[in-house]
């Protein structure tokens, strides 16, 4: 808080003005502020985040030599403070800090694992007061890192045959550039990205430009307009078939296969614009001005991601993959979850999506599915809201006990447009936002005016299969 003591201006009250002052503000010159936050004290990644400021944009220029494993990067992040900001941090795994600006001066830098610690040196000697605006600038480069989450899965900067791709779930993107790695702090993106000659850059958002220069190197700059959390954030770097479209609502498409497996892909990849379409009726209007896909080689990574606009998948996907990654556009990339202990929101919707889609279009009830999950003894390992471990978040519960949830509520509400009108009500109350189990559990009872204890009591928080599936 910036307050002033007031004394009255006399000679026997300008000491104990001096004194107050002194004690009030810690030091000779006003508010002392204090460090922002570690870590969002996530209940599975307490350390990722941190706290003392609000990230509102990034923009990102990468140069990536995939033949030597490196990366040189400036990564220009600009926030406000929530708090009188002493030091900062920011989340950056291995790589190699050459330099650190806040608002153009040089700020210390302290590194502690993945957590690099700014101390600014402001104009006036002051801390960063709260409501302020400030543009961190911070020049890095190395051979960036591929993690291993606590499920053993890779993630982080995977090296391809002929390039590379950026995956960030949950951990991965600080292996790349440095940030606030917590979906609770979204931000709008520039990212430009420089290759070597025959050689690709895809990204998320809309291709703003595409340069070549005399070495036949190439420049490729993405924009994402709309709030993006860091664990969306992708960069594929490849020898890619691309495409490029608009739909008839005006929304850019682009798609990106590796050379290898473009064939096999496009007629899936052809497919964009329909699943997109038929996702937007059952869920509402689609929240991004960009679509489409990037198709690595089998192999790339172990896993398809919602990567925002447009989904990585490590090979050519089937329909049902594609709808499923598609469906994560409006739960989990528009519709973010407050903490990672809110992924089967992303999860269960996705996973419904995918039955839907069989009921609408290959004529196999939901119904089958629901039973099919409910049959699976996997499913019922523990609640889809609270998981073990992080380890746990992207186990079967989170997938198939999840879309079980959404189901149950499609019965509870017993009226297929009431349904729709609610999942379409709850993807526009929280649009580029962050939302939690407990906001939709209470939007879901306010909206139908149904106490639901008992559905939530059995299939959200309930840790053993009921003895029937009504």
């Amino acid at each position: 808080m910036d307050q002033r003591t007031r004394v009255r201006r006399t000679a026997g009250s300008a000491a104990l003005a001096l004194l107050v002052l002194a004690v009030s503000t810690g030091c000779s010159g006003g508010v002392r502020g204090t460090p922002g936050a570690s870590g969002l004290r996530d209940p599975y990644f307490p350390k990722l985040g941190n706290g003392g400021y609000d990230v509102t944009h990034y923009d990102l220029v990468l140069d990536v030599d995939p033949q030597a494993h490196r990366l040189r990067g400036t990564a220009t992040v600009t926030a406000r403070a929530t708090q009188d900001l002493s030091a900062f941090n920011l989340d950056l795994a291995g790589l190699t800090v050459q330099t650190a600006t806040v608002d153009g001066r040089r700020a210390a830098v302290n590194r502690a694992g993945h957590e690099l610690t700014l101390r600014p040196a402001t104009e006036d000697g002051e801390p960063l007061r709260k409501g302020d605006t400030f543009r961190t600038v911070i020049r890095y480069s190395g051979s960036p890192e591929t993690l291993t989450d606590p499920d053993t899965s890779e993630e982080g900067w995977l090296w391809t045959a002929d390039g590379a791709v950026g995956l960030g779930e949950p951990t991965g993107s600080m292996a790349w550039f440095p940030g606030n790695n917590h979906p609770s702090d979204k931000a709008t993106y520039d990212i430009t990205v420089t290759v070597p000659r025959g050689l690709t850059a895809v990204s998320n958002g809309e291709l703003a430009s595409r340069t070549t220069a005399a070495d036949g190197s190439g420049t490729y700059h993405w924009h994402v307009a709309e709030p993006m959390a860091s664990y969306l954030a992708t960069v594929a770097v490849g020898r890619f078939a691309t495409k490029a479209s608009t739909t008839p609502d005006g929304i850019k498409v682009f798609t990106a296969a590796d050379t290898t497996v473009a064939a096999q892909s496009a007629p899936v990849l052809a497919r964009v614009p329909e699943i997109v379409k038929w996702e937007a009726e059952h869920f509402g209007p689609y929240p991004f001005s960009a679509t489409g896909a990037i198709v690595g080689r089998d192999g790339d990574a172990g896993y398809a991601l919602e990567t925002q606009n447009r989904p990585f998948f490590p090979g050519p996907p089937n329909a049902g993959l594609l709808v499923h990654e598609m469906a994560h556009q409006w739960f989990g990339n528009s519709v973010t979850p407050k903490s990672w202990r809110d992924m089967w929101l992303n999860e269960g919707f996705a996973t419904y999506a995918e039955w839907l889609w069989e009921e609408d279009k290959e004529g196999r009830p939901v119904e089958e599915r629901f039973d099919d999950a409910f049959d699976e003894d996997a499913n019922w390992a523990f609640p889809p809201s609270d998981p073990p471990t992080a380890a746990d978040i992207s186990r079967a519960p989170v997938y198939g006990r999840g879309a079980m949830v959404v189901h149950k509520i499609r019965q509870a509400v017993g009226d297929d447009r009431r349904f729709y009108a609610l999942v379409r009500g709850w993807t526009k109350a929280h649009r580029h936002g962050n939302a939690s189990t407990a906001d939709f559990t209470a939007y879901v009872e306010r909206t139908t005016g149904k106490d639901l204890t008992g559905l939530w009591d059995t299939w959200l928080y309930g840790r053993s299969r009921p003895a029937s599936k009504g």
